[in-house]
C-alpha cells in the first residue's frame, strides 16, 4: 500500500519493487512480453467504458482548473484515441524484440570471440503531464525491451492513467509477468518527482514529457541520467525551389493537425524568391483558426499578420498561432535555424536536391525532414510502434526514443584458456 503520509518511503518501495521486477523482465521471453501487451490491449478495448468515466472526472477536474482548449484535447479520450492506444500496444508486440540482439561480432587474434549484444537498461522513470496515452505507450516500450518503469502521470490525467494501468497489470498477471514491471506512482502529490529525481540507486534512466517547466525542473534536479526535450520549436522552410502546392499543404498540416504536440510547426521560413506562395499559405493557415505573427516584410503580404516579436522566435505555442518570417537565401535560413532551432525537427520544401541536401546535413537537429510534415516527428510514423518520447541530446538516444533507444549493451567475450601475458 503506497503511504501518502510518507511520500520518500512509498517511492522507495516502488523503486525496490521495480528493481527487483527488472531481473524478471530481463529474461521474460518474447512470448511472454506480447502476451502481456495483447491482452493489455484487448483490456483496454473490453473496459473501454470505465477508461471513459475515469477520463470524464479528469477533464472535469482540469476544466476547473483552467487548462486551455489545447491542453484539454491533449488529455480527452474517445473511442477513436481508445482503440488508437489499444492498436498501438499491438504494433508494439509486433515489433522485434530488441534484447539480445547481436550488434556485432569479432575474433581476436589470440582466440578470443567477442559479442557486443543488446541488453535492458534496467528500471525506466517517466514523468509526464497531461496525455493519457502515454501511460500505455511508455509501459509497453520499456516493457518489450525488457525494463521496468515507474510512471508518474500528471494530476490532470491521474484517473485515465489508472484506468489504463489497470489493464496493463491485467496482461502482466496473464504472462506470469510481475505486476511491479510496471508500476504508477498513485499519487498527485509534486514531492513524488522530486523522489524520482534522486533515485539513483534504484532507476537508471528518467525520461520527463511535459512542458518547459516540467523538463527544465528535471534537467536541473535530477541525479538520474535524462532522456529529455526542452521544447520543440520546429520549423517549415520554404526554399525558393518548392513546389507551390507541397508548401502549401505541407506548413499548414505542419501548424495545424495537431497544435498540441511538439512535432507542430512553430515558426515558418519563406525565400524572398518564394514569396509569391506565401499569401496561399497564410490563407491556408487563417481558414484553419490560425493566428499568424510576422516580420514587417510578411505583414506587407497579409493585413490580417500581427507584428512577431524577437520572442516569438524563441516561442513553442503549442497553439494555433505561428511566427512567419521572409528570409534571403538557404544561408539565411540556416543561420535562423541554428540560432533559435531547439533541436527538435527541422524540414526544407524544395525540389532542389543539392539545397535538401544542405539542409539535411547543416541542420543541427534531432529530426531533419525534406518536403514532409514536421507532425511525422513520432516514434509511431517512424515505424518504431510508439515512442517514450523525443530526445535532443547527444548521448545514447537521439529523435524518437523507441525499443532500441530503451537498450544498452553488453559485451560476451568467449575464450579458451587465454591469459594475458
Amino acid at each position: 500500500m503506497f503511504d501518502v503520509q510518507n511520500i520518500k518511503t512509498a517511492m522507495d518501495q516502488l523503486g525496490a519493487q521495480a528493481r527487483d521486477a527488472s531481473k524478471k523482465i530481463a529474461l521474460a521471453t518474447t512470448e511472454q512480453k506480447n502476451r502481456a501487451l495483447t491482452v493489455a490491449a484487448d483490456a483496454l478495448r473490453s473496459r473501454e467504458p470505465e477508461v471513459l468515466a475515469a477520463n470524464a472526472q479528469d477533464i472535469e477536474f482540469s476544466t476547473q482548473k483552467g487548462l486551455s482548449p489545447a491542453m484539454i484535447d491533449r488529455l480527452l479520450l474517445d473511442t477513436d484515441r481508445i482503440e488508437a492506444i489499444a492498436a498501438g500496444l499491438e504494433a508494439i508486440a509486433a515489433l522485434p524484440d530488441p534484447v539480445g540482439d547481436e550488434l556485432a561480432r569479432w575474433d581476436r587474434p589470440n582466440g578470443l570471440d567477442i559479442c557486443r549484444v543488446r541488453v535492458p537498461l534496467g528500471v525506466i522513470g517517466v514523468i509526464y503531464e497531461s496525455r493519457p496515452n502515454v501511460t500505455a505507450d511508455a509501459g509497453a516500450l520499456c516493457l518489450k525491451a525488457g525494463n521496468a518503469v515507474i510512471l508518474r502521470g500528471g494530476s490532470e490525467s491521474f484517473h485515465s492513467s489508472e484506468a489504463i494501468h489497470a489493464c496493463l497489470v491485467e496482461g502482466l498477471r496473464a504472462a506470469a509477468l510481475p505486476d511491479h514491471a510496471i508500476q504508477l506512482v498513485p499519487t498527485r502529490d509534486r514531492a513524488a518527482v522530486g523522489c524520482m529525481l534522486t533515485m539513483s540507486d534504484t532507476i537508471d534512466i528518467i525520461v520527463p514529457r511535459g512542458g518547459r517547466s516540467l523538463v527544465e525542473r528535471v534537467q536541473n534536479e535530477s541525479r538520474v541520467p535524462v532522456f529529455a526535450h526542452l521544447e520543440g520549436i520546429c520549423h517549415v522552410y520554404v526554399h525558393e525551389d518548392a513546389d507551390a502546392d507541397k508548401a502549401l499543404a505541407i506548413a499548414v498540416n505542419a501548424k495545424m493537425r495537431r497544435t498540441g504536440i511538439c512535432g507542430a510547426a512553430e515558426t515558418l521560413l519563406v525565400d524572398r524568391a518564394a514569396a509569391h506562395m506565401l499569401p496561399a499559405i497564410l490563407d491556408g493557415l487563417v481558414e484553419k483558426g490560425c493566428e499568424i505573427r510576422g516580420d514587417a516584410d510578411t505583414q506587407k503580404i497579409d493585413p490580417r499578420v500581427v507584428p512577431a516579436t524577437e520572442g516569438d522566435w524563441h516561442t513553442e505555442y503549442l497553439d494555433a498561432v505561428i511566427a512567419v518570417k521572409i528570409v534571403e537565401n538557404l544561408d539565411a535560413a540556416l543561420s535562423h535555424i541554428a540560432a533559435y532551432s531547439s533541436n527538435h525537427t527541422d524540414s526544407i520544401i524544395t525540389e532542389n536536391t543539392a539545397a535538401a541536401e544542405t539542409f539535411l546535413n547543416q541542420v543541427d537537429s534531432a529530426i531533419v525532414m525534406h518536403n514532409a510534415s514536421t507532425q511525422f516527428a513520432d516514434g509511431g510514423e517512424f515505424g518504431m510502434g510508439a515512442e517514450i518520447g523525443i530526445a535532443t541530446g547527444r548521448i545514447h538516444a537521439r529523435g524518437p526514443v523507441g525499443l532500441e533507444q530503451l537498450t544498452s549493451f553488453k559485451y560476451q567475450v568467449r575464450g579458451s584458456g587465454q591469459t594475458r601475458p
